[in-house]
């Protein structure tokens, strides 16, 4: 059975996108009230009606059109003890003419039949991706590489750590995994988050237990809802992980142990990101991005509350930073993406848009940040100076954009990178959505920005009243969507 791939970039029509099966009864609905069901798996996103946008005329070559496609039995190795032996993924790839180095467009599509995909992780030459079927499957150049299966909860979260792999769960745990040393297509369970002996250690202490509802008390090392977000420490020692308990909980990388737990946030907390200077930035449901410094206290850590960078009606989805050029970017239900800067002492350096729904997902690589949004489509930015221009848009799922990865492309001759400046590096982008697919995307840095979404980027006056420390958006806001599912 041949993979039928609806993707297709024009470089001059809209995209028109067509369905080849019918669709499913299953309700996309955005949950994020206050009032958590975070184990209940029927609980996703609707996608919107299908509109057609106008793709970057100067980005997409017409070399897209040509698709080949692959069966299932030839990209799929025999793994009879794991999961992937019973994949249900097919893939379908489009390759630009060698000829064409500014190429921006789809390069492959990996489909599943069943499951949403929440989250994804690329390390080398090998993507992580992680759905509500408890699998998570290991790639390698386009073909199901490996893959391993939790027992419970569905996966929201994957970080790679040296040789650990942490995934993030709706049941509210962590676990670690480890590729064998024999066979690299081979993985173990070698732990979970908390460990089974530092709960029973913790247990006996009345002291350890925390109200988590009303009436129900709870050992404070224990995420009592779903994970939401994962995030490692500059010097990759630290293992943060938000919850949608309104909490973030800090972890030694080393021994796995728990040493705090912050109460961050009113709401779910959506996103947790460790950035520059011993930084930790989170956002929440509840609308705003704070700020926590972490500090040494002896062989132990501390984190105490800085500052709130932003404080909104709407809910704030995502984080991502910018470790290069020392920038924090924030995603919220509005559409918006707000940006602030180290240079300037964190002060808000603006905001851009070019979505119509809600960022779900944001990551950056070199001087580009992109976009994922329940309107289905990714937009790819560019920082030039202290604004943010629109390269192009990245259209081809039809359901929302739930998670990105971004690693820059490697050159097939080692030495062809030393011939192009820092400009002209491409960069592959794979983005996973609740349509049930992951896609695979050549990204140039190159090309002109769209003229019409250059009237969408603003600097801080244009969208936030001045003279004030916590900034209120200024545009139109969704109470009822809450938390990024």
């Amino acid at each position: 059975m041949e993979s039928s791939d609806d993707s297709s970039v024009s470089s001059k029509q809209p995209l028109i996108f067509a369905q080849t099966q019918q669709p499913e009864q299953e309700e996309y609905s955005f949950r994020m009230s206050t009032t958590s069901e975070s184990f209940s798996p029927t609980d996703h996103d609707r996608p919107p009606p299908h509109a057609s946008f106008d793709a970057c005329t100067s980005s997409y070559s017409s070399s897209a059109a040509s698709v080949w496609e692959q069966s299932p039995k030839s990209s799929t190795p025999s793994l009879a003890s794991s999961p992937v032996s019973k994949s249900p993924w097919r893939s379908s790839h489009m390759a630009p003419s060698d000829h064409s180095y500014s190429y921006t467009g789809l390069m492959g599509s990996l489909v599943r039949e069943e499951g949403h995909i929440y989250s994804l992780a690329a390390s080398g030459d090998l993507l992580y991706t992680g759905s509500d079927s408890k699998n998570i499957r290991v790639w390698r150049n386009q073909k199901e590489f490996s893959g391993f299966k939790s027992n419970s909860g569905l996966v929201k979260a994957i970080i790679i750590a040296d040789e650990r792999i942490f995934s993030g769960h709706q049941d509210g745990k962590i676990r670690v995994w480890k590729m064998s040393g024999k066979d690299p297509s081979i993985y173990k369970r070698i732990g979970t988050l908390p460990t089974l002996k530092a709960k029973v250690k913790k247990s006996f202490k009345p002291s350890n237990y925390v109200e988590v509802r009303k009436s129900h008390n709870a050992i404070w090392i224990k995420h009592i809802d779903a994970i939401s977000s994962l995030s490692l420490s500059e010097d990759r020692s630290i293992l943060y992980s938000a919850s949608w308990d309104k909490t973030i909980k800090v972890w030694r990388v080393s021994d796995s142990k728990c040493l705090e737990s912050i109460n961050a946030h009113d709401d779910a907390v959506n996103s947790v990101v460790a950035g520059f200077d011993g930084l930790v930035f989170s956002g929440s449901a509840d609308g705003t991005v704070k700020v926590w410094r972490r500090e040494m206290q002896g062989k132990g850590t501390k984190h105490f509350f800085s500052q709130t960078l932003l404080k909104q009606e709407c809910a704030v989805t995502s984080l991502a930073v910018n470790a290069a050029s020392t920038v924090l970017y924030c995603g919220s239900s509005d559409g918006l993406v707000n940006f602030w800067e180290r240079d300037k002492f964190l002060s808000h350096g603006g905001f851009f848009r070019g979505h119509k729904l809600a960022v779900l997902c944001l990551a950056t690589s070199g001087n580009l940040v992109f976009s994922g949004s329940a309107d289905t489509h990714i937009c790819v930015w560019r920082r030039e100076e202290r604004t943010h221009v629109c390269l192009s848009i990245l259209s081809g799922h039809s359901g929302p954009v739930k998670c990105l990865a971004v690693e820059e492309e490697k050159p097939e001759n080692s030495h062809s990178h030393s011939h192009f400046n820092s400009a002209q590096i491409h960069y592959v982008v794979y983005s996973g959505s609740l349509d049930k697919s992951v896609k695979i995307w050549r990204v140039s840095g190159q090309g002109a920005p769209m003229q019409h979404h250059q009237d969408d980027v603003a600097p801080p006056q244009t969208a936030f009243s001045s003279g004030h420390q916590n900034f209120s958006s200024q545009t139109s806001r969704t109470t009822a969507q809450r938390r990024n599912h």
